[in-house]
């Protein structure tokens, strides 16, 4: 939502700079507290390892299932300021790093995948955490582009089909476009 929010009312480059925070940025945090915690988990404990995985799994469908029963609210809408690039990339990461369910997730995913018998659990858990956090950015960042042509087209329908009406809503509108 912060990635489609940045794009449509600070358009593409903005929203790209959040997702490479959000992704990036905070992987550069997340993934040593990954692989550096969970492999000493698994080297100590299977048991423990395998605890935290069914701990990990019945946290997502805990999450999935408050998700579907959740009620949507709405946001309330205010003045856009202009954002500098670094500023939404410091901010996504921050966005990133203060919710703790991209790091449940990585604690409850991952470790599914690796196996102590193939090699260093670490960088097992290295590449798998850099391959998500890749994947990641191509995600989000088809999210930020295409919600920063939908503000650019929204902007420039308000600007044609509108501009000269003047009307209080256009006027807000057209302020958050640059104009």
């Amino acid at each position: 939502m912060l990635v489609m929010a940045r794009g449509i009312g600070h358009g593409r480059g903005v929203a790209l700079f959040t997702v490479l925070g959000m992704r990036l940025g905070a992987g550069l945090v997340q993934l040593p507290l990954i692989a550096f915690g969970l492999s000493s988990l698994v080297h100590a404990s299977p048991v423990a390892f395998n605890l935290l995985r069914w701990a990990g799994a019945a946290y997502i469908v805990w999450l999935g299932v408050r998700l579907l029963l959740s009620v949507s609210a709405t946001i309330p809408t205010g003045d856009i300021k202009a954002l500098r690039p670094l500023a939404a990339a410091r901010e996504g990461m921050i966005a990133n790093l203060s919710n703790p369910w991209p790091l449940m997730f990585m604690i409850a995913f991952l470790p599914q995948f690796v196996d102590p018998h193939r090699g260093s659990v670490t960088l097992q858990l290295v590449l798998l955490g850099a391959t998500q956090k890749i994947t990641g950015v191509l995600v989000l960042g088809a999210y930020a582009l295409a919600s920063g042509a939908a503000g650019a087209w929204s902007c420039g329908t308000l600007a044609q089909g509108f501009g000269s009406n003047g009307s209080p809503a256009v006027s807000s509108s057209a302020s958050a476009c640059g104009w």
